[in-house]
């Protein structure tokens, strides 16, 4: 037989027996995700997603927020893109020897680039390579990024890549000595293997090279099946769900609960609506897409509050578990096709077509305790909190559920846009408005708001006290029989629960008051009429009570034709500006420090003496992460004449003082307190003073430097706003 037929004949039998398999699974994998339930307004907005694809695919700007990872994607990624044109080249010369892409195949760039990027995959290949060394989960334990990452599955494909590179460069090399190559120049690697193969006879590169593109077929399409079987899956998933995910990010609002294509309606809710989500049939096919895309990097575990606080819950091992089990109950999820019912029931006429041992994966219990259990300590739960493996076992820890501050510093950091938050919210949901099964803190966190109108129980009767402490005029309404804000009135100033009857709250609640009155802003508050915005009901999964509290303040806020708000609190700043439009509730919503830097730029507020100390700012998750105010409050401690000293995780890295997701009314049980690690690390900047721009911080360091100062350190640390360092260099 001749040699180009023979070449030809064993290509295309192994291409088209590879392939087989690669279309066979792509089929499942496709038909899985479409199992999911409905997912509502992802393909909407294509102008922001085709965007999205440019900068965070292509640019890959998430993942070159670290740098040497980054770079390493950047040089495999770009590289492979590029060797595109190799795999037709490849499969060109099974038939032609001096096979070369039309128009662009003989010109001398076109084979310099593929040659580079060759190069630089392989450069990729070993900073990978060093990066996993050095973060070796065996020898790090938890602080590992990697730790309880499929590790040996990226070796296999660092190892695949490598064999991808070499055997390019075999047979590039081989038709180089032949003079087959289509690149008069340009190919430099290529032309420099082939010089050493020079002095062999034709027929011997013929032989290598005919077996060059034969290993070059076959180790691409084993790569892309080993791809499709593994957490390198995300190499198709990830730009999928980059397109299909939440625009600009999954941060700040929470989604409503959607029955039928539109927001439930809680005056009114449906029977048969899902409220929230528990079993893995429950989600839609974008979380499926989700689960598909993680590529197990860590850098949303490396940056969590509670997995760097010895707590089971790691994004990254949720997302993890979750796509597991999503793989292990397939047969069900393609069965029902959607149809699973929720409410604690399953689609039993689905169920009962399946073997009995998917049988019982379906029905194990998917949120609970495993306190107690004979397996819990060799199932690994205390260490990793990954996914149980014993039967009757829940699979998702509900102390990982809980563990959550919902900081937003996974879906900062991840690089293929895993939206954590909002699965956990959804499991949240479902605990708490299905199962009733939640921690016993939140009981009295619930009737509070229900009964009292604010998280700790007070009176409303109590929301204007601090006026009486304050020595000037503060307009509140009603009080003169209005029935709309006056239009001379410049902000309606949302006091919030915390500003009202917390303590250290109080007193920023008064400073701030206190310069909007220097500066001659006319504002006005609610007084009695103010009520929780239900933040902390929604964090915690309770959406009932959120929707009622949304609903009667929305209801308020159109009526009196509220329209420019300023709060002190990041959480209600995110509740009246990025989740009240749900509800119809569109307002101009700014923070204080937001307000008062553009105070001082436009001189309305003059700092006339320096406060003369160093000061550390803390960004809280709420204002920072999930709503992007990182300069205001920085501004604002500059223009006092403070020293600014940064801690060495802050900005979009800031770690959370562990109050949100309703932590600040649970107990925190397990590993070190999240709030005397931020507050150890504020400590150690050296600052006299560590500046905050929310009561929830302001309770947590409080209490953090308090709890050290009774240790015998930080004497002298002080914990105040950023509005009390600028009334204090306000005042002569």
């Amino acid at each position: 037989m001749d040699s180009m037929v023979l070449r030809a004949v064993v290509g295309i039998a192994l291409t088209v027996i590879l392939l087989a398999f690669a279309a066979r699974r792509t089929l499942f994998l496709v038909t899985l995700a479409g199992s999911g339930k409905p997912a509502y307004g992802r393909l909407k907005g294509v102008p922001k997603r085709v965007e999205a694809e440019a900068f965070e695919v292509l640019g890959q700007r998430k993942l070159l927020k670290w740098t040497i990872p980054g770079i390493a994607h950047v040089f495999a990624f770009w590289g492979f893109l590029v060797l595109g044109l190799t795999i037709l080249e490849c499969y060109g010369a099974l038939f032609i020897s001096d096979f070369g892409v039309p128009i662009v195949g003989s010109w001398a760039v076109v084979g310099f680039a593929e040659d580079l990027f060759a190069l630089l995959v392989l450069v990729g290949v070993i900073m990978f390579g060093l990066i996993r060394a050095k973060n070796d989960p065996s020898k790090e334990g938890r602080r590992s990024r990697f730790f309880g990452s499929h590790t040996k599955g990226a070796w296999l494909i660092l190892f695949m890549i490598f064999n991808v590179v070499w055997t390019l460069f075999l047979y590039r090399g081989a038709q180089a000595a032949l003079g087959n190559l289509p690149f008069e120049n340009g190919a430099f690697v290529s032309d420099w293997v082939g010089s050493w193969m020079s002095g062999l006879s034709e027929s011997t590169l013929v032989a290598i090279e005919t077996i060059g593109i034969w290993l070059q077929i076959l180790v691409i399409l084993s790569f892309l099946l080993i791809v499709l079987n593994s957490k390198h899956l995300h190499i198709g998933a990830a730009p999928v769900n980059v397109y299909t995910s939440r625009r600009p990010n999954a941060l700040g609002p929470l989604l409503p609960i959607y029955y039928k294509g539109e927001p439930v309606n809680f005056e009114d809710p449906p029977d048969d609506a899902s409220f929230g989500k528990g079993h893995i049939a429950d989600f839609t096919w974008k979380n499926y897409v989700d689960f598909m895309a993680c590529t197990e990097c860590g850098r949303c575990q490396s940056q969590c509050p509670a997995w760097n606080t010895e707590k089971p819950l790691s994004p990254k091992l949720l997302i993890m578990d979750l796509r597991d089990t999503m793989f292990a109950q397939a047969p069900y999820l393609k069965a029902a096709k959607g149809t699973h019912p929720g409410l604690g029931e399953v689609n039993e006429e689905a169920l009962a077509t399946l073997p009995e041992s998917v049988q019982t994966e379906v029905m194990r219990p998917f949120i609970g305790s495993r306190e107690g259990s004979d397996h819990a300590e060799d199932d690994g739960y205390t260490f990793d909190g990954h996914r149980s493996t014993g039967a009757e076992l829940p699979i998702i820890a509900d102390d990982v559920l809980w563990s959550c501050t919902m900081c937003g510093a996974c879906v900062n950091q991840c690089p293929v846009d895993i939206e954590h938050i909002d699965h956990i919210a959804d499991m949240r949901r479902n605990q708490v408005m299905i199962a009733t099964d939640f921690p016993s803190e939140l009981n009295g966190l619930f009737k509070n708001i229900e009964n009292k109108g604010n998280p700790w129980g007070m009176n409303a009767s109590d929301r204007n006290a601090w006026i009486a402490e304050v020595d000037f005029d503060v307009k509140v309404f009603g009080m003169e029989g209005e029935d709309e804000i006056p239009a001379d009135v410049d902000y309606l100033f949302w006091v919030g629960c915390a500003g009202a009857f917390e303590d250290r709250a109080k007193r920023t609640t008064k400073n701030v008051a206190e310069l909007l009155n220097i500066a001659g802003v006319n504002f006005m508050v609610l007084g009695e009429g103010e009520t929780c915005t239900g933040d902390p009901a929604r964090r915690a999964g309770n959406e009932f009570l959120f929707q009622m509290q949304a609903m009667q303040n929305v209801e308020v806020l159109n009526e009196i034709k509220a329209t420019k708000i300023v709060v002190t609190c990041p959480h209600c700043l995110n509740t009246l500006k990025r989740e009240y439009p749900q509800l119809g509730g569109n307002y101009e919503v700014v923070h204080h420090t937001e307000l008062l830097n553009q105070l001082v730029k436009e001189g309305r507020l003059t700092p006339v003496s320096e406060v003369g100390t160093t000061v550390t700012y803390h960004d809280p998750c709420y204002l920072g992460r999930h709503n992007n105010v990182y300069v205001p409050p920085r501004e604002l401690i500059e223009s006092t004449g403070a020293t600014k000293v940064e801690m060495p995780r802050h900005g979009d890295k800031s770690f959370c003082c562990g109050a949100g997701g309703a932590r600040m009314w649970m107990e925190e049980k397990i590993g070190t307190q999240i709030n005397k690690n931020r507050g150890d690390e504020a400590i150690a900047t050296g600052a006299s003073k560590i500046a905050v721009g929310c009561p929830f911080c302001s309770v947590m360091l409080n209490d953090a430097v308090t709890a050290r100062q009774s240790e015998g350190v930080a004497e002298g640390v002080e914990v105040v706003d950023v509005a009390t360092l600028l009334l204090e260099a306000s005042k002569k």
